[in-house]
């Protein structure tokens, strides 16, 4: 039996032990230390399974190995589109191996990228704002562009945008499930769903057929951040589950950036609490790029520098690490959001802010000459040109994005 063969016939039994529900990492791994391999895990038993499983556990295992077809399951399984990773070939994620209790088995719909390519997690609010919307996306379209994977968990909001406008621009970006990776969640991103297979992978730890339930997604988390040079939190509550994952990335030693918001803000408090604890600012794509760059160069040239835990993070004032420049967004490698517009509906365009503001508080940003001008026609104009939405009657603001029309 040549190696291939070999290989294939270890993947089917492989397949075989990641399928059962009731089995931990740590545990997979104990069994294949002492049997040898997966197949010889399959035919060892009930009586060496329960030298590492509960007898529940190992009676269950009897159970669901009486009902499990090795060779069908597994040709089923990769009719759908579907290959199983595990630790222990060599195409599985790097930096993902190197986390605490990293996932025995990813399945994976799609094409894993080269270990090379720098990868960026971006993450946030789902019920994000304009302003969220629009950094998302610029973000994402910029990290894209410049040959970043963008890692996120596929839900709508920041995760979805940022992931969107990565494809958008001719990147690539990996979608992680606390599904199946045949399960598309949410059904909302469908079309994410279908792009991201072409332009990069969805993957899961959990076998075909799981549904979403909400203690998947911690464990999912883990790998969002897991396979990432560094985080990027764009909009989080104070409470937001986002900052569970910020806690995995730190004891993982990956970076951590924010984006700043306001601090009347409450979908930015997360954010700021991050900073005044140590986090790096993201003030524009182009020198945060920089600062990913140098970090990794520097990883490469001292592989036993100490790594960045979550103690170098205290409640304690004047610990902000702040990175980037202090130009603006549309200054950045992206670009303008769109072109730009003429006369005075340019003018009112540009006066408009991603928060709220009255037809009153419009017209007196506007130049001295211009304020007496009728400007809700210009208003009216930029909604019915997806520029701008009225938020409320008499409150406008500028839309984040009109290219990915994900619901927040």
């Amino acid at each position: 039996m040549g190696q291939k063969e070999r290989g294939e016939r270890e993947d089917k039994y492989a397949c075989w032990l990641c399928n059962f529900p009731y089995i931990g990492n740590r545990q997979i791994q104990r069994l294949l230390q002492m049997c040898g391999s997966a197949e010889a895990v399959y035919r060892a038993g009930k009586e060496v399974w329960g030298e590492v499983l509960k007898p529940k556990r190992a009676e269950l295992l009897c159970d669901y190995t009486g009902n499990w077809d090795v060779e069908t399951k597994y040709r089923e399984m990769l009719e759908e589109g579907i290959q199983l990773v595990t630790i222990l070939d060599d195409n599985y994620p790097a930096r993902l191996k190197n986390i605490p209790d990293a996932p025995f088995g990813l399945f994976v719909r799609g094409k894993l990228p080269g270990e090379d390519m720098p990868a960026i997690a971006v993450i946030g609010a789902r019920e994000c704002s304009e302003y969220g919307r629009y950094v998302a996306g610029e973000l994402g379209r910029a990290l894209g562009r410049l040959g970043a994977v963008v890692v996120s968990g596929m839900a709508k909001g920041i995760d979805g945008i940022s992931q969107e406008a990565a494809l958008e621009a001719g990147g690539i970006s990996i979608g992680v499930l606390g599904s199946g990776v045949d399960i598309c969640y949410p059904a909302q991103n469908k079309g994410l769903y279908g792009r991201l297979l072409k332009g990069g992978a969805v993957l899961s730890s959990y076998p075909n057929g799981t549904p979403a339930r909400p203690q998947n997604f911690p464990p999912r988390n883990r790998i969002v951040s897991g396979l990432a040079d560094a985080v990027v939190v764009i909009e989080a509550r104070a409470k937001s589950g986002t900052l569970i994952t910020v806690d995995m990335a730190l004891e993982q030693g990956r970076e951590v950036y924010v984006v700043p918001g306001r601090v009347t803000d409450r979908l930015s408090d997360g954010c700021n609490r991050l900073i005044k604890q140590g986090a790096g600012m993201v003030l524009n794509p182009e020198s945060f790029w920089e600062e990913i760059l140098q970090i990794r160069e520097n990883k490469k040239e001292q592989k036993n520098k100490k790594i960045i835990t979550k103690k170098h993070f205290s409640d304690k004032p004047g610990n902000s690490g702040t990175y980037g420049t202090t130009s603006s967004w549309d200054e950045g490698i992206c670009g303008k959001q769109t072109d730009k517009l003429p006369g005075e509906l340019g003018e009112v365009y540009d006066v408009l802010d991603f928060y709220p503001r009255t037809v009153e508080e419009i017209a007196m940003a506007l130049p001295e000459e211009r304020r007496n001008m009728q400007i809700v026609p210009y208003l009216m104009q930029l909604c019915m040109e997806e520029k701008a939405i009225q938020v409320s009657p008499g409150h406008f603001c500028r839309k984040g994005t009109d290219k990915f029309p994900f619901p927040c």
